[in-house]
């Protein structure tokens, strides 16, 4: 082995992610195209809301509220230090509203969504009914992955702001059924402390994350090998990306945000 090896290998799995990202992006941009050209598949697309969206709203209450309720615990639990107890309203609104409700529904969905999605399609490359589909005429772009990839920018955000409100409930549970809170006042505290940007933020991010979520369960699942470990590696590998760029993306749109 020369002295060089190493730098060849490095250079090697640069040139291969920036391969990936290529490839990723015009998947990502033929998807968009797809999404806004006729025909339209309004059944596969009330599926995919149904699927990612209603469906996915058990696991995201329960992860909100929970995370809400022992958020309040810690804060009070902190800010006892220094006697600031009284902010658990406040942090718990922001904290829920600005950062965990967002990235908390975008991995719950790509724990959920993300597999589901490509564990079907690897399924149906592997049985060759995508091949079917080209036969009869019908672009997979358009029939499998546009509704998906809709369907994750459109009710992802509606799935945070719901685990939003949830989770701040959980911090006012908590808070007032165990912490000596007053009720109306840790309601005041919360509706005075948020800021229009903070919904807003938190919204986008749920756009944002969606569409990476559904994205990459689309991607992987168009590219998987051959058999049943191909629909397993195509499943574990979409877990994996989308939980990385949604938290990729999360660092990034809050820095966005917060230099405004």
């Amino acid at each position: 082995m020369t002295a060089l090896a190493p730098l060849g290998t490095l250079g090697r799995a640069f040139l291969a992610f920036v391969a990936a990202v290529g490839r990723v992006s015009l998947f990502g941009l033929s998807a968009l195209s797809h999404s806004l050209r006729p025909p339209f598949y309004g059944r596969e697309l009330a599926l995919a809301l149904l699927n990612v969206g209603w469906l996915s709203l058990p696991v995201v209450g329960l992860t909100a509220i929970f995370t809400g309720g022992a958020l309040a615990l810690q804060i009070y639990a902190g800010g006892a230090r220094f006697n600031a107890e009284a902010v658990v309203p406040q942090i718990v609104a922001i904290g829920m509203v600005r950062e965990l409700g967002p990235v908390l529904v975008g991995l719950m969905i790509a724990a959920r969504v993300t597999s589901s999605i490509a564990a079907e399609i690897a399924t149906m490359k592997v049985t060759e009914q995508i091949d079917a589909l080209v036969t009869l005429s019908t672009n997979p772009m358009k029939y499998l992955v546009a509704p998906r990839v809709l369907a994750g920018l459109i009710v992802v955000p509606m799935l945070v702001g719901v685990g939003d409100v949830i989770g701040i409930f959980g911090g006012y549970a908590v808070a007032t059924g165990t912490l000596g809170f007053n009720a109306a006042a840790y309601v005041k505290n919360t509706v005075d402390f948020l800021e229009p940007l903070d919904i807003v933020s938190s919204l986008v991010k749920g756009c944002v994350f969606g569409g990476l979520a559904t994205l990459m369960g689309c991607y992987f699942g168009m590219n998987s090998g051959r058999g049943a470990q191909g629909v397993g590696r195509a499943t574990k590998g979409s877990v994996e990306a989308a939980a990385v760029l949604i938290l990729a993306a999360n660092f990034l749109l809050t820095g966005a945000f917060f230099s405004l």
